[in-house]
């Protein structure tokens, strides 16, 4: 009895499951499965429009594109599969419209005036009954310089108002006038600093004017400077390794004489201060150096030696007087 309802339960829960997931999958892939009738269309462009997209009466989804191809070498040619409920008419006009901002499009079927003989199933809307799409490309590149001054949402905003006011889809006229008088005003506010920098830019740009000879030595030169640095980048690599040899070799050689060079600069200090206490006879024996030098210098000049001449001595012994000997008379005074 546990095993059969067991079974039961789960046969109820896959029927569910499979029913749902069926009816989940048909709403999203918009399948229909009425009888349909296909229609041609020529247009001039349909650039964006893909097989799959929506037939639409109203703004309610009454078939899709089935397919699109190239027609007499410069027009399109678009098949589509109409609900077998919603018969054409002769008089009926197809345009591309945009279905959203992020590229997606849509055929709108509208009744013109005239005859509302049906069209037969297979028939062909002319071109003369036929709108392509708006080109978005050329619209927003014209509203450009007014979007600069926009944030993203305004923007987003204005694009939608002005694609539904230009495919007669809204009445939003209101809105979007208000926002263009917003943006003038805004741009009226802030002419005072516009032209401030409109006057500073032109300013800059006829100094630049009046030198534009020296500007294009300048760049000239430093065109020159760079090839020539390019030509001698590898000497360049090779002397800064070299250079990086001997800052280490240095910063080495630093740490290494540093602790007797900081005792060298310490006893320097002592003799700096001694030769200060000592100055009056530092600066006498500097004066008199020259003369005592040149004294010197003269008893060289018979050649790398030192004549030296003995005028007297005297030799004195135990119990007598010293006893004086003359030297040389020629040399002694």
């Amino acid at each position: 009895m546990k095993t059969t309802s067991a079974l039961i339960k789960l046969i109820i829960f896959t029927v569910v499951t499979v029913a749902v997931t069926g009816l989940l999958a048909t709403t999203i892939g918009n399948f229909r499965f009425g009888g349909t009738t296909e229609y041609r269309a020529i247009f001039t462009d349909v650039t964006g429009l893909l097989k799959g997209d929506d037939i639409r009466i109203a703004g309610v989804r009454v078939g899709s594109v089935e397919k699109v191809e190239v027609h007499d070498r410069t027009l399109a040619r678009v098949t589509i599969s109409v609900d077998k409920e919603r018969r054409l008419s002769e008089s009926t006009k197809a345009a591309v419209r945009y279905r959203n901002l992020v590229g997606q499009r849509y055929i709108a079927l509208v009744e013109g005036a005239g005859a509302s003989t049906p069209l037969k199933a297979g028939a062909t809307i002319p071109l003369d009954q036929t709108t392509p799409a708006l080109d978005l490309t050329v619209l927003f590149n014209g509203f450009k310089p007014l979007f600069t001054a926009l944030s993203p949402k305004d923007i987003n905003e204005f694009s939608f108002e002005i694609i539904q006011t230009l495919q007669g889809e809204g009445s939003s006229i209101n809105s979007l006038l208000a926002h263009t008088a917003s943006l003038t005003s805004t741009l009226a506010d802030r002419d005072a600093v516009i032209g401030r920098t409109l006057d500073n830019l032109n300013s800059v740009l006829g100094t630049v004017d009046q030198r534009d000879q020296k500007l294009s030595e300048l760049i000239l030169q430093l065109q020159r400077f760079i090839s020539g640095l390019s030509e001698d980048r590898e000497a360049i690599g090779a002397s800064l390794t070299n250079i990086s040899g001997l800052a280490d070799a240095t910063a080495g050689l630093v740490e290494e004489a540093r602790p007797g060079l900081k005792t060298d600069i310490r006893e320097l200090g002592e003799v700096a201060g001694n030769l200060d206490d000592n100055k009056k006879g530092v600066n006498e024996f500097l004066d008199r150096f020259p003369g005592k030098l040149n004294t010197i210098t003269r008893t060289a000049t018979y050649g790398s030696w030192f004549n030296f001449y003995l005028c007297e001595f005297s030799v004195k012994g135990s119990g007598a007087p010293p006893e004086k000997q003359p030297g040389s008379a020629g040399r002694c005074p």
